[in-house]
């Protein structure tokens, strides 16, 4: 956990993503990186140079089998609120709409009820658990999918909603997590979702790790490119 807080420290200075008084939403939905924010944000807390309040949130999407009670008692131990909002969601993609692109509109719909759900907390900023992999497949699937240059941004302020996004595990790569012993010891939560490694993302993920087969650094150069002022601005 040592290296994991060391690195999203990194993150959070460098792009100023806390301030004096925040009041911090972590979206939580269960899966080890969501919960590994939480637990380093917890302890980050207690050394960060700038005073801030935390509570977890989770959107239940509706799907069958999904039980939240380990979180609720994981958060009741770091004394950090815990509030669970319950959704149908997850039967309208599937059961209703019968989405061919049920990722994209399930997300739509998802973000709108998570920022909702901070603002009714009084929280005006959300902290998630994407890490660095996720910013480069999300660029190649914007590359690939879209046929544009495009990836999330580590800070993000939505303006018609006055709620700030946060991602301090952006330079944290998904390894790091998933070899960390004190991730594994988090309660998870198993996702349920009837597509649940039968993404877009998943093909790309797939696709970064045979290429990387030829070269082992292909990560890091996306990441170089990534961060480039005079190529992309995408960061900067």
């Amino acid at each position: 956990m040592k290296k994991i807080l060391s690195i999203m420290r990194k993150g959070i200075e460098t792009f100023s993503m806390i301030q004096p008084g925040d009041r911090i939403a972590v979206g939580v939905s269960g899966g080890k990186d969501s919960v590994a924010l939480l637990s380093a944000l917890s302890r980050y807390r207690l050394f960060s140079p700038h005073p801030f309040e935390l509570e977890a949130i989770t959107l239940d999407m509706g799907f069958k089998g999904m039980d939240f009670s380990p979180i609720q008692k994981f958060c009741a131990q770091l004394d950090i609120p815990y509030t669970i909002q319950k959704t149908k969601i997850g039967p309208i993609v599937f059961e209703t709409r019968h989405e061919k692109n049920p990722c994209a509109f399930c997300a739509r719909m998802k973000r709108g009820a998570l920022h909702n759900l901070a603002l009714s907390r009084n929280c005006k900023k959300i902290a998630f658990g994407h890490h660095a992999d996720d910013v480069i497949e999300t660029f190649l699937m914007s590359l690939f999918y879209e046929g544009r240059i495009n990836t999330f941004l580590p800070v993000t302020y939505l303006d018609r909603k006055d709620i700030t996004l946060i991602r301090p595990f952006v330079y944290l790569k998904e390894m790091e997590i998933l070899n960390s012993k004190a991730v594994q010891q988090l309660p998870i939560v198993a996702n349920t979702c009837p597509i649940d490694g039968a993404t877009k993302r998943e093909e790309i993920k797939q696709l970064i790790q045979t290429l990387k087969h030829r070269m082992p650094d292909l990560d890091d150069k996306i990441m170089t490119a990534i961060q480039n002022k005079k190529q992309f601005r995408l960061w900067f």
